[in-house]
Parts: C-alpha cells; sequence; structure tokens
C-alpha cells in the first residue's frame, strides 16, 4: 500500500503543508488560510447544532429546552454544508498545492496492496493526515478527492488522521500470539440520560456470532466507585479484547484527553484509564470505536498510547444519527472488512440514504489510525478463511477460465504437443541421451511411387494381392519371422486373393521358423469391423490387430474388455516380436499350424497364462493399459493420462526403411537385411497419393516437427509426408521397449500453477530480485520437466501453466518495480 504522511500547521494566517512519502521523498509548500473558511465553519457549526440540539452525545453549555423558531432548520444547514464544502474544496484546489495533489493521485496506478491484489478491491492510497491546531483538526478532510482533477479511475486516496504526537510504538506486532477463534469485544454503555442504547446494545449484538462480546456500564443502584473499578478491572481482563467500544456522552479535554460520561454527573477521563488501556493493549486490543461526541482528543490520546486504530465522532452527534452509523458500520466489520471501509461505507450510507433525514452526518465520524497499523478486519474462521484467501481474484479467475478453456481444445493440444516434443528432440541431441541401438527393430517395407511404378500397377487401392504375395515370398525367402501387412484385404479380389494365400500358406508351413502374420482391420464409421477375409488368412493360423489411429497417441489396452476387443496392429506386432522373436518366455515355442481348429490369438493366451503368469492383454508395459481417468475423459472428448508417441526419438532408432522395388531386387545374402531374423517386418503404403482406407491420402500426414528437425540433422527432405506406417512402428517401438510417455493434462498442472501462484502471492516475499528469480524458476522448471520425461516417461506442461503462475506475480511484481523507480 502507498501512504503518504500530510501534516498541515497553521501558523497566523499562513499554511505548511508537508507531504513525506517513501524513502525520504517529500514536499511542502505555504497556503494562505482564509479566514472565510473558518466563519463558514463556524456557521455550519451553529446551524448544525440547532438542528441536532436534541439528544446529543456530548454536554452543551447552552443545554436545555427551548422552543424551536420558526425556521427551517433542515435548510439552513444543507446550505450550510455546500458552503462549508465549497470554500473548504476551493481551497485545498489552490494551484500551490497542484505537486502534493499530483503526487498522490500518480501513486494510485502504483498501489501494491497484497490485500486489495487478492480480493480485487480498488486501489487504495492512504494519506495519514496530522492537523495543528485543533482549529484545522475540526474540518471535514475526509471529504478532500484529492485524485478528482486527474481523471484516474484506479482506485481512492483515503484521509486516515494522525496526532500530532505519537510516543509509544505500534502494538500489532505481538499480538499474533493472542490470536483467538473468536474475537473479543467489551462494549462499555455510558451514561444514557436523554439517550436510548437499545439500538446500539443490538447493533454489537449483531457480530455474537463471530465475535464474543461483554456488556458494561452504569446500572441504577449502583456506586460510581464500583462502576470504575469494574470498568478498570474489564479493561485488564486476563483473557484481552480486540476491540473496545464506548456509547454514551463524551467531550473534549486539553489536558486529560478526553473524558467519558460513565454515569448521570459523572465522567471518567482517559488519563485516569491509561494504565488499564495499556494492559488492554499488551493482552491484544486492537481498535476502539467511540459512537459519542467530540472525540478528536480520545482518538489522538489512545493513538499516543500506541493504539493501532481508533474511529471517532468528530462533532457532537444525535443519537438517531450515532446508532445509523454504528448499525452500518458494524454491518460491514461483520462482513470481515477493515475499519477503513467499514467507515467509509458507513459515511456513505448516511450521505446516500440518510441525505434528507440526517445532513451533514456524513461529515464528522474520522478514523485515527497508528502510521504502523495494519488496518484491523475480523478475520473469517478455520477453513472458509483459507479458503477466501486462495480464491482468485476477478482478473486472475478470468485468466484461469480461458487457459482452462484453451487447454482442452485439440488444435491447441495438438500445438503445444508438437513444440514440446520438438524441444524434447533438441534437448535429448543437447544432452546425448538419445538411446542406442544395434539395429532398429522394425523393417518398413514401404510400397511407394516409385515401387507401383515399376511393378506396372494401375491403381494401387485396393493394393494388387499379387504384388503383394511377391512380397510375401521374398520375406519367406529372406527367413523373416514376424510380418505385419498394413493394408486392409476385406473385399475379395478374385485370383489375387487366391495367389496371396497360397503365399501366406508357404510361409506359414516354413519349418523350422514359419512366419507369424498380423493383418489389418479397421473399425468404420458405424463402428463395424472390417477385417481380412477368410478365403486370404484364417485367424487360426494368423492375427489381426486394428490400424486405426488417434493423432499421435499410443492406443490403449483395455485389459478388461470382453472377447470381442480388437487389439492395436502395432500391439499385436510387439506381442508376435516378444514370443516369436526375442523367445519369452523360454520354453518351447508355441507356432501357428493350418490345421489348428481355434483361433491363433487365443491358442497364445493360453500358452502365456501357462508359462508366464501374463495374458496377451498384460504381457507387456502395464502403462500402455488404458487409466480409469483416462477412459473418464473420453466421455468429454478428452484424453488425460493417454500414452504419446515419442517422435524425439530419432526415426533411424525406430525402424529401418526400404522400398518395396529395392527389396524384391535385393540379394539373400545382402548386409543391408542382415538383421531381418531379429526384425518385425511391416508391409505398408509409402506415401503414394491413393493411400487410405476410407479416403484417398488418409495414410499420409503432415510431418512431425520432430521428425522434420531429425531429417534435417541427416540432411533429409523434411517436406515428404508421414505415413501411418512410421506411426506404427513408433507405437511397436514403444510398446516392446516399455517406453510409454504419460502426458499430465495441461488443465490439472493450470489448476497447481494457479495454486502456487496464490501461495507465493499471499506469502509477500519481499525479495529485491523477485522478477529475476520467478524467470529463473519458470525456467529451472522447464529444463527439469523436460529431464523428467526422459527419466521417468512423463510429460509436465510448462507453457500453459507457465503463463497462470505468471499472471498471478507479474503484477505485483511489476507495480513494485514502477514504485520503486519512481
Amino acid at each position: 500500500m502507498n501512504n503518504f504522511k500530510l501534516k498541515v500547521q497553521k501558523v497566523e494566517q499562513t499554511c505548511l503543508f508537508e507531504l513525506t512519502w517513501g524513502k525520504g521523498q517529500q514536499l511542502s509548500c505555504k497556503l494562505t488560510y482564509p479566514q472565510s473558511l473558518t466563519t463558514v465553519y463556524q456557521e455550519w457549526q451553529r446551524i448544525y447544532l440547532s438542528f441536532y440540539k436534541s439528544s446529543l452525545r456530548g454536554r452543551l453549555e447552552e443545554g436545555g429546552g427551548i422552543a424551536p423558531p420558526p425556521i427551517d432548520w433542515h435548510a439552513r444547514l444543507v446550505q450550510a454544508e455546500a458552503k462549508l464544502l465549497y470554500e473548504f474544496h476551493f481551497w485545498l484546489h489552490s494551484a500551490e498545492l497542484f505537486e502534493i495533489r499530483r503526487t498522490i493521485a500518480n501513486s494510485l496506478l502504483l498501489t501494491t496492496n497484497n490485500q486489495q491484489e487478492s480480493s480485487e478491491l480498488p486501489n487504495i492510497v492512504n494519506v495519514f493526515l496530522t492537523c495543528e491546531p485543533l482549529e484545522l483538526a475540526r474540518l471535514p478532510w475526509e471529504t478532500w478527492e484529492i485524485g478528482a482533477e486527474f481523471s484516474t479511475n484506479m482506485g481512492r486516496v483515503s484521509i486516515i488522521r494522525m496526532p500530532k504526537d505519537i510516543r509509544q510504538e505500534n502494538n500489532q506486532s505481538k499480538i499474533s500470539k493472542f490470536a483467538r477463534k473468536k474475537p473479543r469485544i467489551l462494549a462499555i454503555l455510558g451514561d444514557d440520560t436523554g439517550l436510548n442504547f437499545q439500538s446500539d446494545k443490538q447493533a454489537v449484538l449483531s457480530c455474537n456470532k463471530i465475535a464474543e462480546i461483554k456488556f458494561i456500564g452504569w446500572q441504577p443502584g449502583s456506586s460510581v466507585s464500583e462502576l470504575k473499578e469494574n470498568i478498570c478491572a474489564n479493561l485488564a481482563d486476563e483473557q484481552g479484547w480486540d476491540v473496545l467500544f464506548f456509547a454514551g456522552h463524551s467531550n473534549e479535554t486539553q489536558l486529560t484527553g478526553g473524558e467519558l460520561a460513565i454515569a448521570p454527573n459523572t465522567s471518567l477521563s482517559i488519563s485516569e484509564i491509561i494504565p488499564y488501556l495499556q494492559i488492554a493493549q499488551a493482552k491484544g486490543l486492537q481498535f476502539a470505536i467511540f459512537n459519542s461526541c467530540s472525540g478528536i482528543n480520545i482518538a489522538e490520546s489512545l493513538i499516543n498510547l500506541g493504539l493501532s486504530q481508533v474511529v471517532v465522532i468528530r462533532e457532537p452527534i444525535h443519537n438517531a444519527v450515532a446508532q445509523a452509523f454504528l448499525v452500518k458500520f458494524l454491518q460491514v466489520l461483520a462482513a470481515h472488512k477493515n475499519v477503513q471501509e467499514a467507515m467509509v461505507t458507513a459515511c456513505q450510507y448516511l450521505k446516500l440514504e440518510h441525505s434528507l433525514t440526517y445532513p451533514s452526518a456524513f461529515l464528522i465520524p474520522s478514523l485515527f489510525c497508528h502510521p504502523k497499523a495494519i488496518l484491523f478486519h475480523i478475520p473469517t474462521s478455520g477453513w472458509k478463511q483459507k479458503i477466501q484467501q486462495i480464491l482468485p481474484t476477478k482478473t486472475e479467475a478470468i485468466v484461469f477460465t480461458t487457459l482452462i478453456f484453451i487447454s482442452l481444445l485439440h488444435p491447441v493440444q495438438n500445438f503445444l504437443l508438437e513444440k514440446r516434443i520438438i524441444t524434447q528432440a533438441v534437448y535429448r541431441q543437447l544432452t546425448t541421451q538419445i538411446p542406442q541401438s544395434n539395429h532398429p527393430p522394425v523393417l518398413l517395407v514401404q510400397i511407394d511411387e516409385e515401387s507401383i511404378s515399376q511393378a506396372r500397377i494401375a491403381d494401387p487401392k485396393p493394393m494388387d494381392r499379387t504384388y503383394l504375395a511377391k512380397l510375401i515370398d521374398k520375406l519367406s525367402a529372406l527367413n523373416a519371422r514376424v510380418v505385419g501387412i498394413d493394408y486392409l484385404l476385406d473385399r475379395p479380389l478374385g485370383k489375387g486373393d487366391r495367389i496371396l494365400n497360397q503365399s501366406l500358406q508357404s510361409a506359414v508351413k516354413k519349418q523350422p521358423n514359419p512366419i507369424w502374420f498380423v493383418f489389418a482391420s479397421v473399425q468404420n464409421h458405424d463402428s463395424k469391423w472390417l477385417t481380412v477375409l477368410p478365403e486370404i488368412a484364417n485367424k487360426n493360423w494368423s492375427f489381426q490387430g486394428y490400424i486405426n489411429l488417434t493423432h499421435w497417441y499410443v492406443e490403449p489396452i483395455f485389459p478388461k474388455s470382453n472377447t470381442n476387443f480388437k487389439l492395436p496392429f502395432s500391439y499385436t506386432l510387439a506381442l508376435a516380436y516378444k514370443v516369436n522373436i526375442q523367445g519369452l518366455p523360454q520354453k518351447q515355442l508355441i507356432q501357428p499350424k493350418l490345421s489348428s481348429q481355434s483361433e491363433f490369438i487365443w491358442q497364445l493366451n493360453d500358452y502365456l497364462e501357462t508359462f508366464t503368469q501374463k495374458n496377451y492383454k498384460t504381457l507387456l508395459s502395464p502403462r500402455a493399459q488404458v487409466q480409469e481417468v483416462t477412459k473418464f475423459s473420453y466421455n468429454w472428448g478428452q484424453t488425460w493420462l493417454q500414452p504419446i508417441l515419442d517422435f524425439s526419438i530419432p526415426p533411424e532408432q525406430v525402424y529401418q526403411a526400404i522400398s518395396a522395388w529395392q527389396l524384391l531386387k535385393t540379394a539373400p545374402n545382402s548386409s543391408e537385411l542382415s538383421n531381418i531374423k531379429q526384425q518385425v517386418i511391416m508391409i505398408v503404403p509409402g506415401g503414394y497419393g491413393e493411400a487410405g482406407v476410407f479416403q484417398e491420402g488418409q495414410d499420409n500426414y503432415a510431418l512431425p516437427n520432430a521428425i522434420s528437425y531429425w531429417l534435417k540433422t541427416k540432411q533429409q527432405n523434411p517436406q515428404r509426408r508421414f505415413t501411418g506406417g512410421e506411426a506404427h512402428a513408433y507405437m511397436f517401438h514403444h510398446f516392446i521397449n516399455s517406453w510409454i510417455v504419460i502426458p499430465i493434462p495441461d488443465l490439472w498442472l493450470i489448476a497447481v500453477a494457479a495454486l502456487l501462484g496464490k501461495i507465493i502471492v499471499l506469502a509477500n516475499l519481499k525479495h529485491p530480485l523477485q522478477g529475476v528469480i520467478l524467470l529463473i524458476a519458470i525456467a529451472i522448471y522447464g529444463i527439469v520437466s523436460l529431464q523428467v520425461y526422459l527419466t521417468f516417461a512423463i510429460l509436465l506442461p510448462w507453457f500453459l501453466p507457465a503463463i497462470m503462475i505468471t499472471v498471478y506475480i507479474l503484477p505485483r511484481l511489476i507495480r513494485k518495480k514502477t514504485y520503486a523507480s519512481n
């Protein structure tokens, strides 16, 4: 909070204004005091007392019941009020005060009140005003609208009064040890001669749910000495008090700090109870409110003793006005607002709601405060307080909601994922954390444009079955062990089907190592499965796996699904690789047989359950199995925790590619295919235009950023298309290596960042390099998240959470920096 101290001292007919703030900054000027201001004030006061001549909470020298003259005192008071404010504001608007007014108004732009940041209230600049002599202090300084002429709507300037002498330090720093479940209020009801305290009592009792309240006061039949002893004893109560309230008659006194009428014809001066007030302060007393008349001396005396803040009425006040003010004041205080907000609201209430009934009443309340005090408020209790503290401000809520909405959009998710994976690729290369293998586990046999051209295939959709048969024969001759065919063979093509079937059966019958085949299946738009024709391949000696792809995500495994559930194409190939090539388990190997009477997948399942106590859905990494939260997110169109394809691994570590025409011409002893017995072979479309199941080009994708990066490092074509076969190869790689990267949803980390940002703001750290620390912390988190990805296969979002935490912290840092520079 930006705090200014303004001292106004009148010497003869000259007023000296001294403004101090910050780290020794100060401004001063001299201004002639207009005698007319004293005249209009005295006239206003005379008419004010004439209007409110009965039921005043003060002793007037000219008291008594006098028949009211036939004068419209209400109209006279309204006119006198307008004239007083005009003369007062005209004087304060003098050119000599321009620099002081501008300095205070400009600070509205620089306010860094932490409480207001968390509650989204307008910025408040407090001006601690000291006036000397008392003649100046009686003027309504609270009505001075300092920022009005500069057309700033950034907040308000609030006048808080401060005595010229403050001998004791503020006691709030020692109050934390007196923290109570409920604040304690001591209410002293004074002499009620001519008054009615029933409304005061009801107003105070309205706070009984959030505060502990005790009433004391004069009772008929009690002695004055007993009353004074009771007041003093309660002030020094061992449990202490948070708030002191007094209702009744009071007056100013020059030597004793003001006096309180506690019983008929009996007053108690502030100087008499100073020792007991000091005990009350030591035990936690923070705030006092005197709902009585002429309280300037009282307030100055208490602040001089070190009390945090005091609300008083500067002028005599009518009983009904005092009660209306108190009711509104306590309503706001009970809503956990501070005393400054409560007083401003109560004065506005009198001005706007009761101007016709109680004219000029809003001019007379004042808040006196120790300059080092924190404004008192009744804290919310327990978990409600904690929740209220962490609730976002309006700006924070808007940004939070916007980021959450953005994080749920698939185009944004895909974009951020692309950028993150290419960053991981760069980080892998810079830190030399690229996985190395003697040979890639996959051989992609790509039927590309050149292969189609050389084979003289007029229409590659559907692919010529005899050409596929030639590739099968060649792979069988090269002793391949596992072959996946990424072509949907669901429609009959006559002679070509028979030729392909013969080649497949020959490969299955080959001894000692028959080929394990995996064929493509697809779920169409009607959720029906399209599978390989039984005339081409029988499920009793081959596998099937679906080739549908979710954009760069690993297809999940549903371990508890029904028997009709299809496995992903790449997962089925991984099963075949683990058992037929890696020999898991090390037992008598199961082999496909043309004479089998049950589906080969169930034969494999029985084999695995016998020797591994696992089944075909649980053999590989458990992280590949779908999570419950992932299934839940599907209902909302999301893919929370569904593993991703890790393109940060270079393609050459994942697969070896060869064109189909080159494969057919390769010699059996070629070094290029020397590892074919340890590889899974995928026969896939190689990027020709017609490739796709439901529409042409469906199998060709834009090149992922990370793949483009790796191609550039190898000086290969970074503009080519990325095929579905390559995606299957990456998926297969992840399954066999148990490299399943789980992405944490942006939404989750945005929420964590918001909470962390709020905690940092509430902690109110005051390190001079907060901005630098914030940037370093965000950078460190980014680096840590990159390494967590490589070490634990967990993708922690960075970009959107970084924006979220910056939104919480950066505005506060900017305002502090701006303020410091000024």
